[in-house]
């Protein structure tokens, strides 16, 4: 197809666009491969983008029926929201900071209003109507938007004076900020401007300098950096660098500012370097030196006036133990704070000046605990609920009495509370409003299990609406979610959107399959590397409890995944299309293997860990080919209706993957539609507005799909 013929079928998409096919031949480890659709990848060839924007025309065409729903959906979702609203107020310093939101406008805006005084640890009740005295307006990011089709913070933080702001805006979608610097005292913007870093730059705890990292041409956070602030950009020092393309790097200061914190790490192996606050082009000295397959994080705590490391780590220990170790040395002998427990996988903690913080998980929930650096005992926070999600956040302070935690489920909307350490009180601060007389006793949550082909249990959540009835008493539309990579857990959280497949009688599920983190360390590592099928029959079992429980009927189930849930959703329809109506699946990674085989593509070699190493390795090879969902799209099976969602500048996930699983797909016969952003990035696009209207097209397309879209 020519590029006037494309530009024809986009001006009148009667029929779906077919895209010319170009073979070219690779071959690895003897095996030749042929790949009409590689051409795609030319992301400035005129006829790429033509092609795209004919398969924008066609969903276009193909989805007009559905335009009203989606005009209803997204009413839904902004008439459930309350539009200008306020965060809670978080403390450092000598102010309170929080984030306002303005009916009608697209983005944040960040806010700060001074201490009534120095004793002052309960946040003010602001409303977003009421004049707060003092308020001071840090950054409004309408304005900062303004003439941008996209717009992203990557950066925000104030110094610890209070006097200066940075903040690193994207404007494109490809995750490269420009750092910028302004005086609050006087407004100035000043000279320095740091392009082309990556989110996560920082002040220094005295304000002098920015401590900030930058990506090599594969997109991997590679070197660490220190500017001077009025000192020129080409000047700044190199901190650290990491040769070895399989790891990543970050770097932060510590809560207590008494170190800089340099992390390296890979899917599988971490190191980390201190460098004194005081002196930040001094020599970083190593934690632990890397070791194959040793992962660890740690933080800084003072006891008994001794600078020590609270490390938690795997060696020898594959669902992690604490340990204490003193900061001087910390090769040193290691005092065991918390011993491995097989099944109650540590996955995190947070020091403070009098008392520390334990993330754990077990029995499938994230959970927190009180660290007593006297005793070295952990006392959990525990919540009602029977599925929920907990988490800390929003606590900058080195000495605060209450600790703040971020709460949610199915059922229960995003709450904020501050723990009183003393009393171990919870202390309600807020709890995101829901418009339009929503109750929480109005839907249900519960947990199911299926049994893998191996026998292995897969905890399946569910979420729905009781005036529908009891979920398993009659079969009932489905929406299937699943993940299942990188040790990443689906929690149980609240979603606006959501309501509006709920109050139509849907059952929103997640299937908790290998490959995340639900179940503990082994419950990742039986789903990753030559075990990855797992995670998609898993997923094909859980469908499978469903429908032979009563819940679904495979006429009424759809299934949802995203990035890496994107190559299972590619994997079980090719695995499974008869269990499914539909499958949605956004910023697909299901050209999997092409992608590992190019280790000069963003972020291949990192990815090596995760799924294998194809390019050296023929097992690998073999077995990836075996489930590549591009590899495999079959000739025999009729499939579901497909949706894919793409981004042009994603750097994550290439929009050359779903652009080429689609034209293949469209070879054998399937429903598909291809839906491009031709302005983002992997999460999509940016605004509030705009996430609503992307969310309310997805789900007008999956009640449509469910046979429910006029309910």
């Amino acid at each position: 197809m020519t590029v006037d013929d494309t530009l024809a079928a986009a001006s009148a998409p009667t029929s779906a666009p077919i895209a010319e096919a170009r073979p070219i031949v690779r071959t690895h480890h003897g095996d030749e491969v042929e790949d009409r659709y590689e051409w795609f990848r030319a992301k400035e060839d005129a006829a790429v983008i033509a092609h795209l924007e004919a398969e924008n025309a066609y969903t276009r065409a193909r989805t007009a029926h559905l335009e009203e729903l989606r005009e209803r959906i997204f009413g839904e979702i902004k008439g459930r929201t309350l539009e200008t609203d306020l965060s809670v107020p978080t403390r450092r310093g000598q102010w309170w900071y929080y984030g306002r939101t303005v009916e009608g406008q697209q983005y944040g805006i960040q806010c700060r209003a001074p201490l009534a005084s120095p004793d002052d640890w309960t946040p003010p009740e602001l409303t977003p109507d009421t004049a707060v005295p003092g308020e001071q307006i840090l950054l409004d990011s309408n304005v900062e938007a303004e003439g941008q089709e996209f717009f992203s913070l990557g950066s925000f933080e104030i110094s610890n004076d209070g006097t200066l702001m940075l903040y690193g805006v994207d404007v494109a979608g490809d995750e490269r900020y420009t750092v910028r610097v302004r005086n609050l005292d006087t407004g100035e913007q000043l000279s320095d401007e740091i392009p082309g870093t990556f989110a996560g730059a920082t002040f220094s705890p005295d304000g002098r300098f920015i401590v900030y990292t930058t990506v090599d041409d594969a997109w991997r956070p590679d070197t660490v950096w220190l500017h001077e602030l009025g000192t020129p950009v080409d000047a700044d020092a190199k901190l650290f660098h990491e040769p070895d393309e399989r790891y990543w790097v970050g770097a932060g200061f510590t809560r207590s500012d008494r170190y800089l914190m340099i992390e390296i790490g890979s899917s599988i192996t971490s190191e980390e370097w201190l460098v004194d606050a005081s002196d930040l082009r001094s020599e970083p000295r190593v934690v632990w030196p890397r070791t194959e397959g040793v992962e660890y994080e740690s933080a800084h705590a003072v006891i008994d006036g001794e600078d020590v490391l609270f490390v938690l780590h795997n060696d020898g220990a594959l669902d992690f133990e604490l340990v204490r170790v003193p900061a001087s040395d910390p090769a040193g002998e290691r005092a065991v704070v918390i011993p491995h427990r097989p099944g109650e996988r540590l996955l995190g903690v947070s020091t403070f000046r009098d008392w520390g913080v334990v993330g754990y998980r077990r029995d499938g929930l994230a959970r927190l605990g009180m660290l007593d650096y006297t005793t070295g005992g952990v006392s959990e926070i525990a919540f009602d609920e029977p599925l929920y999600s907990v988490g800390t956040g929003g606590n900058p302070e080195w000495a605060p009495p209450l600790l703040r935690l971020g709460y949610g489920s199915f059922v229960t909307p995003g709450t904020v509370y501050d723990f009183d350490v003393a009393t171990r009180e919870l202390h309600l601060r807020k709890r995101q409003p829901v418009l339009g007389g929503y109750e929480p006793d109005d839907y249900a949550q519960s947990r199911v299990w299926a049994t893998a082909q191996d026998g292995t249990q897969i905890p399946i959540s569910l979420v729905y609406k009781r005036a529908f009835g009891e979920v398993g008493t009659a079969p009932r539309p489905v929406h299937l979610y699943g993940y299942g990579s990188y040790e990443h857990s689906i929690e149980p959280g609240f979603s606006v959107a959501r309501l509006s497949e709920l109050d139509r009688g849907v059952v929103f599920a997640v299937a908790h399959v290998r490959g995340g983190g639900e179940m503990g360390r082994q419950w990742y590592e039986d789903g990753k590397l030559l075990n990855k099928r797992n995670t998609f029959t898993d997923f094909v079992d859980s469908a499978r409890h469903l429908v032979d429980g009563g819940y679904t009927t495979p006429a009424q189930m759809v299934a949802e995944g995203g990035s890496a849930g994107g190559l299972l959703m590619g994997a079980v329809a090719n695995l499974a299309p008869e269990l499914f109506a539909g499958i949605l699946a956004d910023v697909p990674f299901v050209d999997a293997l092409t992608t590992i085989l190019d280790p000069s593509l963003p972020l291949t070699v990192i990815e090596w860990d995760e799924w294998g190493d194809p390019l050296h390795n023929p097992d690998v090879y073999a077995y990836m080919k075996s489930y590549s969902p591009y590899e495999n799209v079959r000739t025999d099976a009729s499939y579901p209706k497909v949706l894919a969602v793409t981004s042009l500048n994603d750097t994550r996930v290439l929009y050359v993957e779903p652009a080429k699983w689609v034209a293949r797909l469209r070879e054998v016969g399937a429903d598909a539609l291809l839906k491009c952003e031709m302005v983002a990035g992997h999460g999509g696009v940016s605004g509030r507005y705009n996430a609503w209207r992307e969310r309310a097209f997805e789900l007008a397309w999956l009640l449509d799909t469910l046979g429910v879209a006029d309910a």
